[in-house]
């Protein structure tokens, strides 16, 4: 799913917070978005996903209005995801489970994005009882396994140690050329954005500073 932003201001009380012209977040890409504390990422990220709704501007989907049906396409993974007081089946299989797909596939589903994120092994424990980077991991899964067009991420390896980081970083890899859906992610990360983005988006007081490659 492409994305087209046009003329897009977002305003908190009498400051302008986002302040773009044109921007196109390609398809089937993995778009970075960085830039200092303050610069817009989070906020820019909200609008994308449909929870900031009061803004001038249009943002398109695939040359479509946000509506239910691009809901449904869409997920966002907060950076600090809640997990319910099930168990991380339950947990990944919930979106699944709204939407009444059948048990069979539900398994089969829940099955395939554990293998991707090594998380197998966890399927019986509670999600309250998970370290930060398992609590990550399952976050992702149950984003994943509703197999979204566009995937949205806010600074989903903050805080986490490098061997979490890396794991993480190679399952998106992995699932983006699997799917082949638009990812966006917020990082603050110079590095990570060279390692995990085709493309990168520099915001600076809520302007695009750099789009392009690093």
């Amino acid at each position: 799913m492409e994305l087209g932003i046009h003329n897009l201001r977002k305003r908190y009380q009498n400051e302008v917070v986002l302040d773009i012209d044109d921007l196109t977040i390609e398809e089937g890409v993995i778009t970075g978005i960085t830039g200092p504390n303050g610069s817009g990422k989070t906020t820019l990220l909200n609008v994308i996903a449909g929870i900031e709704d009061c803004y001038e501007g249009k943002v398109l989907y695939g040359g479509k209005s946000y509506s239910d049906e691009i809901k449904l396409k869409t997920t966002l993974v907060f950076q600090k995801p809640y997990l319910f007081r099930r168990s991380v089946f339950d947990n990944i299989a919930y979106p699944l489970n709204l939407r009444k797909v059948p048990r069979d596939t539900v398994q089969e589903k829940v099955r395939e994005i554990g293998n991707l994120l090594s998380i197998n092994d966890l399927m019986n424990k509670k999600g309250h009882q998970l370290s930060g980077g398992e609590s990550q991991k399952v976050a992702l899964a149950r984003a994943m396994v509703m197999e979204p067009e566009l995937l949205l991420l806010d600074e989903p390896t903050a805080s986490l140690d490098p061997e979490s980081v890396v794991k993480i970083e190679k399952s998106l890899t992995e699932y983006q050329k699997w799917k082949g859906c638009t990812v966006v992610i917020i990082t603050h990360n110079i590095e990570q954005s060279r390692r995990l983005c085709d493309k990168v988006i520099c915001l600076e007081r809520g302007k695009v500073a750099l789009n392009g490659v690093l």
